[in-house]
């Protein structure tokens, strides 16, 4: 599974280059020059990282966060900004940015901090034991007791959220965020049918809080 990339740089040359230099980097990448087409995009897909320009036509890269994020849009998000005023850097984490990176944007220095934003939100354990299962996260397999067993993609990205959160609860909704991009129709009777699938496997160590979300007991 690569991780996806949008891309939002209204200058068409930098834009390609940072598409490109990323593709190198093993990443997915989806590059457009606007605000309206990045919320086409993110409500037909599913990505792992935004990177926003700030300064895009008709409507600003922190008003595109701040529209994505009032919608439930968790995706972490890396802002450029050619900008030296420090209202704008506040402004930008107050609505949720993640990270930010100054133009003339180093390249090499934004594959570190997409590395290390990745490690911060999704953690860089690449195996989980659970009882006699080990999940597999680079290779997408859980094998429980030498024997592998199939999982679908949003079952397993399921599996990683729990996992992730360290026996924790993980509220409906952000599974819910997390495993459909708006345009897919969602429900939490998909997220039961997921759950019963992972039961069969872990047994009482799933957790149901009712009303509340789903927790993984490690």
């Amino acid at each position: 599974m690569a991780i996806s990339i949008l891309v939002v740089e209204d200058d068409k040359l930098f834009n390609e280059t940072l598409c490109d230099f990323l593709e190198e980097c093993g990443y997915e990448t989806v590059g457009v020059k606007d605000a309206k087409s990045a919320i086409e995009k993110s409500y037909y897909n599913r990505f792992d990282i935004y990177i926003f320009d700030i300064n895009l036509p008709f409507e600003s890269g922190l008003t595109l966060l701040k529209s994505l994020r009032e919608s439930g849009d968790i995706t972490p998000a890396i802002m450029l900004t050619s900008r030296d005023d420090k209202a704008s850097l506040i402004e930008g984490f107050s609505l949720g940015a993640d990270d930010y990176l100054k133009k003339p944007v180093d390249l090499d220095e934004l594959e570190l901090r997409i590395k290390a934003l990745l490690n911060r939100v999704c953690g860089s354990i690449n195996k989980y034991e659970v009882g006699n299962c080990i999940i597999d996260v680079s290779n997408h397999k859980v094998i429980c007791d030498g024997t592998s067993i199939e999982l679908s993609h949003k079952v397993f990205e399921l599996l990683l959220l729990l996992l992730k959160a360290n026996g924790k609860v993980v509220p409906l909704e952000t599974i819910i965020n997390r495993l459909w991009s708006r345009a897919e129709e969602s429900s939490y009777g998909a997220v039961r049918v997921y759950i019963t699938k992972l039961k069969k496997i872990f047994g009482d160590r799933i957790e149901n809080i009712r009303g509340v979300g789903y927790r993984l007991i490690q």
